[in-house]
């Protein structure tokens, strides 16, 4: 990439290519790959916090799509490519009534009306994909919220759990193990596997929390 993006591909398996990406790059850089006319050699993109792992439909696409990912990563800036900046906008809405919020606000000196005003007010993004399928790394929670995980995590989060830890937030698609401050709870889906798009997120799509009643 011309802004320095990319530093390597690498094989991963028999039908995937590994993309070094940096970490601000990589929404802009899924995006692209998916509006060119050869994704229909991909079957699917996974993004992780410094990478994108591409996977092919077939071995025998394998070497095509090698060519055609070098030439995008040879021309391609990510910072002046229109249309690659903003995704979609997710209002989800949460009961904040985690289990996890008394300790949580002993541990940073906060309210919980104040724990509620700082989450809702940040701006948070989706950053990449990891863990389980639909486990989505939402950057951007208030550092006055900034928390080390748990020290003992939970065998397993129901769906929908609304934790954070460091400076990100998740919701939980359920059925995981979890070590995050769980601090509220949504209703809304956003995994489903009978979908025929399972997530309702991607790649630097902004997700917006509003506090609702009990």
């Amino acid at each position: 990439m011309t802004a320095g993006t990319a530093v390597a591909i690498h094989r991963a398996g028999d039908r995937g290519w590994l993309i070094d990406v940096e970490p601000g790059h990589i929404a802009a850089l899924v995006r692209e790959i998916r509006s060119r006319e050869w994704f229909s050699l991909v079957r699917d993109l996974v993004p992780a916090a410094a990478s994108i792992l591409v996977l092919a439909h077939a071995i025998e696409d394998m070497a095509g799509l090698r060519a055609e990912l070098e030439r995008l990563l040879g021309g391609f800036d990510p910072t002046t490519a229109p249309g690659t900046a903003e995704g979609a906008t997710v209002e989800v809405p949460v009961v904040y009534d985690g289990e996890d919020l008394g300790y949580v606000g002993a541990a940073l000196g906060l309210e919980p009306a104040a724990i509620v005003a700082a989450h809702t007010g940040a701006v948070h993004r989706v950053g990449f994909f990891g863990f389980a399928p639909g486990f989505a790394y939402l950057d951007g929670s208030a550092t006055k919220l900034s928390l080390p995980r748990r020290t003992s995590p939970r065998p397993r989060v129901a769906a929908g759990a609304v934790a954070i830890a460091g400076t990100q937030t998740v919701v939980y698609p359920g059925g995981t193990p979890g070590g995050w401050h769980i601090i509220g709870h949504t209703e809304e889906l956003l995994w489903n596997i009978e979908w025929e798009s399972p997530s309702r997120l991607a790649v630097g799509d902004r997700v917006v929390f509003r506090e609702v009643p009990r």
